[in-house]
């Protein structure tokens, strides 16, 4: 996993150091880094990018031949990409504790939404109906995800932890579920939005958008990106994806609409679907 691969990647500087003779404090000095950081990377305690180990190696006196290996562990550790057919064989509930451990371990999360209303504020039974959606799962594998999905909700009444979340205006007219469950789910994100911990922006279709929203991405303070593509989930730490999620966040989030100019958009939209039950 990537933090055993940070701590082998961390070992391994540390090694090279020592057999290099140099001490910590003038590879710093070299790798125009603190003493400090590169103690928390040699011990595993933060992860490096691909300029802070070149930089490292060029410090030690490394060859740019022999540096490949390090380059490429750092590139490794930064970044992970799971399938989702291989988490749909580990069990899709496994990995819904994972998130829920990563969000335990998260003081600000932003996420990204254009598909689907995002897993911390969906009804039961709009999570129900999505993991009905093919490749549809086992009976028993999908009461379990839906179980562990839910469960991660408890996370939101938290006050010590904040929650923004950006949604685009079509997630919340595709009728994933029946029109009184949809009406439902708006209701419950218009509550939700009034937390006190809790952010909840729309996207609307009226407003001119400063980027394509290609993906959906959620960022655990300011340290990982996972990021939902159609074959697989990917999570970097690479400080650089971070900061270019980050700037993609801050661009979208200042064309939404929050507080009562979104609720007023939730609450028409989901007054629509409750007409559509009425004339069905």
């Amino acid at each position: 996993m990537s933090g055993d691969r940070q701590n082998d990647l961390g070992r391994a500087l540390r090694a090279l150091r020592i057999a290099s003779d140099k001490t910590a404090e003038t590879v710093a000095r070299r790798a125009s880094m603190s003493p400090a950081k590169l103690s928390k990377i040699e011990n595993g305690k933060t992860l490096p990018s691909v300029q802070d180990v070149d930089l490292i190696l060029t410090a030690l006196g490394i060859s740019d031949e022999a540096k490949t290996e390090f380059l490429e562990a750092a590139r490794g550790a930064a970044t992970e990409e799971t399938a989702w057919r291989e988490l749909r064989r580990t069990g899709h509930w496994k990995h819904q504790n994972a998130i829920k451990a990563i969000e335990a371990q998260t003081t600000l999360l932003r996420l990204f939404q254009g598909q689907l209303i995002p897993g911390l504020l969906q009804s039961a039974e709009y999570v129900s109906a999505v993991f009905s959606l093919p490749p549809e799962l086992p009976k028993e594998a999908r009461a379990k995800t839906i179980s562990a999905r839910l469960e991660r909700q408890a996370v939101l009444y938290d006050r010590h932890r904040e929650f923004h979340f950006l949604i685009c205006e079509h997630v919340l007219r595709w009728q994933v579920c029946p029109p009184v469950v949809m009406a439902t789910q708006l209701d419950r994100l218009v509550s939700l939005s009034r937390l006190p911990n809790v952010t909840i922006g729309v996207l609307p279709l009226s407003r001119p958008m400063p980027d394509f929203p290609m993906t959906c991405f959620s960022m655990h303070d300011d340290r990982l990106v996972i990021v939902e593509t159609f074959h697989s989930e990917i999570t970097t730490r690479d400080p650089r994806d971070v900061s270019l999620y980050v700037s993609t966040f801050s661009r979208f989030d200042a064309v939404a609409l929050h507080g009562d100019e979104m609720r007023a958009l939730v609450e028409g939209i989901r007054d629509e679907f409750f007409r559509q039950r009425e004339t069905a």
